[in-house]
């Protein structure tokens, strides 16, 4: 079957981070490329626990970006192994299931959450994590019957969404109804992710809250809000006009383009603006609760300063090292959460999964993921993918994924 593998050495990481500075085509194409399309044996079932997966669409996550362009923090490492076939952001059909798999059948068409958890990996004695229904922290990534891999995508025995087919546990599979199409259910993995940052960090009735960053995350922050009922201010910060209107469009009350967090947070949330000595300013009040999807060294920096005493800041996504200034966190004893996969959450007096919630508000049509869908490809077209999120805002892009049925078009 055709997929597109990701593998690094050593000695090409290094050059890569010498050469690719000046040509960054280097990572994607030609003899150090990170990725390439090759052919590859279909996976086979691990247990009678699996499924295997004929793949109809995945989407490119930012997380496949920084992979192949080597961002990542190597302490992650422990928690990968190469080569593995990209793409976690997924929808299917079930084209062959094992005798244990949990009601999943031949033609099911569905979607993935991606962890591999302890479940997933045969370990009988269950992590705390897993126990408490939050397998994206599992504490066995690198342990049992696989490979290590935090999850489908970073893991050489899954296969995933960028092949022709995967193989996946029946602890990780979502039957998708009618009325949620491939494209939507491949979806269902961010806005998981969106839906689990708003449950970790709801605000409450009336409270100012910021979201930095207007790309596919930030979006669905936004629309996560809304769905969720949340009775509170959002203001958006993104650069691009382009996905600052999109922003307002799915119910931020303020968006900026302008950059300046401090400035716009003394007039919006009403904070009080102090100098020091030196450095930058220092606000005292401020937005409740932050919901950071860049994550980079300069809007965690910014977050912690526009957020008021006691406000929690939640950093959305797969990160890196960053130099933090923590003073405002203890002086205005602030908390920091990380979020980056979904769980179990107690919903009307019972435990749901937030993939459940996920599809039940895309069918009653409370998100809108069509509008996000901008660019689609075949999965030859991978570099031409790859450079279409490289100028999102130059191509009027959003969410871009591989479709193996149906047309594929670009939008323009």
């Amino acid at each position: 079957m055709k997929a597109v593998q990701f593998n690094v050495a050593v000695p090409q990481y290094l050059a890569l981070k010498a050469l690719g500075l000046a040509n960054r085509k280097l990572y994607y194409e030609g003899p150090l490329a990170t990725v390439r399309l090759v052919d590859i044996t279909e996976p086979a079932l691990p247990t009678p626990q699996w499924v295997k997966i004929r793949t109809h669409a995945c989407g490119m996550c930012g997380s496949d970006i920084n992979l192949i362009f080597l961002r990542d923090s190597p302490s992650a490492s422990p928690f990968t192994s190469f080569p593995c076939i990209l793409g976690h952001e997924l929808s299917g059909e079930v084209v062959e299931a094992g005798s244990d798999a949990g009601g999943l059948e031949v033609g099911d068409r569905v979607t993935i959450s991606p962890h591999l958890s302890c479940q997933a990996r045969g370990i009988d004695a269950i992590c705390p994590a897993c126990s408490a229904g939050r397998w994206g922290s599992c504490e066995n990534f690198a342990r049992g019957l696989l490979a290590p891999g935090m999850f489908t995508g970073i893991c050489r025995d899954t296969s995933a969404g960028f092949a022709e087919y995967l193989v996946a546990h029946r602890s990780q599979v979502f039957k998708l109804p009618e009325e949620v199409s491939d494209e939507e259910g491949a979806m269902m993995e961010p806005l998981g992710v969106c839906i689990q940052a708003v449950l970790d960090n709801r605000p409450q009735k009336g409270e100012h809250v910021l979201v930095i960053g207007g790309g596919v995350i930030g979006s669905l922050i936004i629309q996560a809000l809304r769905a969720l009922d949340t009775d509170c201010v959002i203001t958006l910060s993104e650069p691009s006009p382009f996905h600052a209107e999109l922003g307002r469009k799915f119910g931020a009350d303020n968006v900026f383009t302008d950059g300046d967090i401090l400035g716009r947070t003394v007039e919006i949330a009403g904070a009080t603006r102090y100098r020091p000595m030196l450095g930058q300013d220092i606000l005292m009040g401020g937005f409740a609760r932050v919901f950071d999807t860049v994550g980079s060294k300069e809007t965690i920096n910014l977050s912690l300063r526009a957020m008021a005493t006691g406000g929690v800041l939640s950093v959305v996504g797969i990160g890196h090292e960053v130099k933090l200034d923590l003073t405002p966190l203890w002086l205005k004893l602030q908390t920091i959460k990380g979020v980056f996969a979904t769980a179990y959450v107690p919903m009307d007096g019972k435990l749901t999964h937030v993939f459940d919630l996920a599809i039940d508000l895309v069918r009653k049509k409370r998100v809108d993921l069509k509008e996000m869908i901008t660019h689609t490809f075949t999965l030859e077209q991978f570099p031409r993918m790859i450079e279409t999120n490289l100028a999102k805002s130059r191509n009027g892009a959003v969410k871009t994924m591989v479709k193996f049925t149906g047309n594929q078009e670009v939008n323009q």
